[in-house]
């Protein structure tokens, strides 16, 4: 047999088995995978071969045999396809195999989970999680020192944990936050053909084809990507941040373990539900998950490069035709961290004290002005570029604030500036989240001996100001958005970058004078009239609808027509009073009511006390005053 045979006789039977299994599949409507179709097609070309064939010479074959032949192996096929949907449904199949894969998503969580239990008891962390201890403050102490371990030990997701936790001096105390303070998000670095080989992938083309060329040493690595220096054939520097390989299942990993670790907490603990540690972690989550996707960081750097008013402050220019999900491409900006920019700046004969003021006012500008802002300020995400302009780093989480979260925000640096203790109680009702039974006189009082404490003549001020405050209204049991926690702890580490960069810089009056001349400015005519007009705006669809509102309800006034609708009991605690007193005075009553009203408390609960009260009021208005004493 010739090998033109061989490929003739190969091309038939592949053109009659892929024939056949789509015939089969189409004639059933069965959803099949393409190992089923194979098979399927492949058995009804043999069998119809080996039939129809066999009892044909093949001198005698003509059109009609073909169609016995294609009559032949449909049918088998299609009876293969059957059978195989009884024994082994789709379904049955699916089922089986998200089965499998969510058994080795947990096999790899219990082996994660094993290891930080070890480091926790290793480390002396578990007798600390039945809440029941009250230690003083060495044994803090040394409890702060012992978790910064773990979590450094742990690494992944964790370190970042802690590195976020140890900006909430709001909610932490002061010996667990200067021990996380110290966590540093370092990894070894990814090797190098692995980056080549992730590079080809997302971009389309290998490496050395896009770029010019490539530094396979890293700039740097991190838990989360890693950054190599390139240049493009156009000649411009960039910087490629590259995600770690995997990187999405270790993060997704650790992320589940300390969401059960939390509602562990928050269940067997009565710190961790007084601080939120199960919020806290939940936005750590989504900030976290957020930094995973490259594309939401080249969007946070297009919109502060938009929104960025001064010449002296640059913000790195991404490439989106060579970014994604998992690959960033950006401009390069060369210059050194303002923690070791001290040679740099004297050799430019630049104003360390303008340089400061300068990076301060593009703070507050993106808090204050445009509602997004660098959430993490710290010296290694800045820099003193050798063109003397200052450069922003690390968009990956960005803090949002809306319009009127914006003007509370002012409103409360103007309230500070103006020792108005009423100002400042109302803009901080109106910021957090408020329960309904806040004490507002109590808060205002006590706001009031705060400002007198901290804000005194010759009383030195600092961003810790804004730190008690914040400590003051978690006291009186208001939670504080994590959105304004994030702008206090931008405030808080900018300060010691400020600090660092320019000795003697104050940070509050800078604020407090940046807040005031932007209050002015908005008192200028054309910011007023500005300000008249987007009001106006808004209520223009509000006044279209008010005279058909007002005359619908003189309508039905004069009709006779005209309902309101109470909610008497809408409070849980009216509910909580009503029932309580109904349970201890008026049990005696239950054989008063129809058969039909006597609830069943084989299991009494508040809520089954409430439907009946809710369910029989007529009737215990007549009844209730006459044969009980109510």
């Amino acid at each position: 047999m010739g090998l033109t045979t061989v490929v003739v006789v190969g091309g038939y039977l592949v053109f009659w088995t892929l024939a056949l299994s789509l015939l089969a599949r189409r004639f059933l409507e069965l959803r099949a995978g393409p190992m089923r179709l194979l098979l399927s097609g492949a058995t009804g070309v043999a069998v119809a071969g080996l039939t129809a064939g066999g009892q044909v010479q093949a001198r005698d074959r003509s059109p009609g045999f073909v169609l016995l032949f294609i009559g032949i192996g449909l049918l088998v096929a299609m009876g293969l396809l059957v059978l195989l949907e009884l024994v082994t449904p789709i379904q049955l199949r699916a089922r089986t195999v998200a089965a499998v894969r969510a058994y080795r998503r947990w096999r790899q969580r219990t082996k994660r989970y094993s290891q930080i239990t070890r480091i926790a008891v290793r480390h002396g962390l578990s007798a600390h999680l039945s809440g029941r201890r009250n230690p003083s403050r060495q044994q803090r102490a040394e409890l702060a020192r012992r978790l910064r371990l773990a979590l450094d030990e742990a690494g992944g997701a964790f370190v970042k944990l802690g590195q976020i936790l140890s900006t909430r001096r709001d909610l932490l105390p002061d010996e667990l936050v200067a021990e996380l303070s110290q966590l540093q998000d370092r990894a070894a670095p990814v090797p190098w053909d692995e980056i080549r080989r992730l590079l080809a992938t997302e971009l389309g083309a290998p490496a050395g084809e896009v770029f010019a060329q490539v530094e396979s040493a890293p700039l740097a690595a991190a838990s989360i990507a890693q950054v190599h220096r390139a240049r493009l054939h156009t000649g411009a520097q960039v910087v490629v941040k590259v995600r770690r390989p995997g990187i999405e299942e270790v993060v997704g990993r650790d992320l589940d373990i300390a969401l059960r670790l939390a509602n562990v907490l928050h269940r067997r603990t009565t710190w961790a539900g007084a601080i939120g540690v199960r919020e806290l972690v939940q936005g750590f989550a989504v900030a976290l998950n957020e930094e995973l996707d490259f594309t939401i960081e080249a969007r946070n750097l297009t919109s502060v490069a938009a929104t960025t008013r001064s010449d002296v402050v640059a913000v790195p220019r991404t490439h989106p035709e060579l970014s994604g999900p998992r690959v960033l491409v950006m401009d390069y900006l060369d210059g050194v961290s303002l923690d070791r920019a001290g040679s740099l700046s004297e050799q430019l004969g630049l104003d360390r004290g303008e340089l400061a003021r300068t990076l301060l006012h593009t703070l507050l500008n993106q808090i204050m002005i445009d509602g997004v802002f660098l959430v993490d300020p710290h010296p290694g995400n800045l820099l003193l570029l050798r063109d003397g302009r200052l450069g922003l780093l690390d968009f990956g989480s960005v803090g949002r604030l809306d319009s009127t979260m914006r003007a509370l925000l002012q409103r409360i640096v103007i309230a500070i500036d103006a020792a108005d203790p009423t100002a400042l109680t109302d803009a901080l009702v109106e910021i957090v989240d408020r329960p309904e039974d806040v004490d507002e006189d109590g808060l205002e009082r006590a706001v009031g001996r705060f400002m007198a404490l901290h804000l005194g003549p010759g009383l030195p001020v600092d961003v810790k100001l804004f730190t008690d405050l914040l400590l003051l209204v978690t006291r009186h049991g208001v939670a504080v958005p994590p959105e304004v926690a994030a702008v206090f702890r931008a405030l808080a580490t900018i300060e010691g970058t400020l600090t660092t960069l320019a000795p003697g810089f104050d940070i509050v009056a800078e604020s407090r004078a940046f807040a005031r001349a932007h209050a002015h400015q908005a008192l200028v005519p054309d910011s007023l009239r500005a300000a008249v007009m987007t009001e106006a705006i808004k209520l223009l669809p509000l006044v279209r609808r008010l005279p058909r509102r007002l005359d619908r309800i003189t309508s039905a006034l004069e009709h006779g027509r005209l309902s309101t609708g109470v909610r008497p009991f809408a409070d849980d605690r009216d509910r909580r009073v009503v029932t309580g007193s109904f349970s201890r005075r008026c049990s005696p009553s239950w054989p008063l009511l129809p058969a039909s009203w006597r609830p069943s408390f084989s299991a009494p609960t508040a809520d089954l006390r409430w439907q009946l009260v809710s369910t029989s009021t007529s009737y215990l208005a007549t009844t209730c005053s006459s044969q009980v004493a109510c």
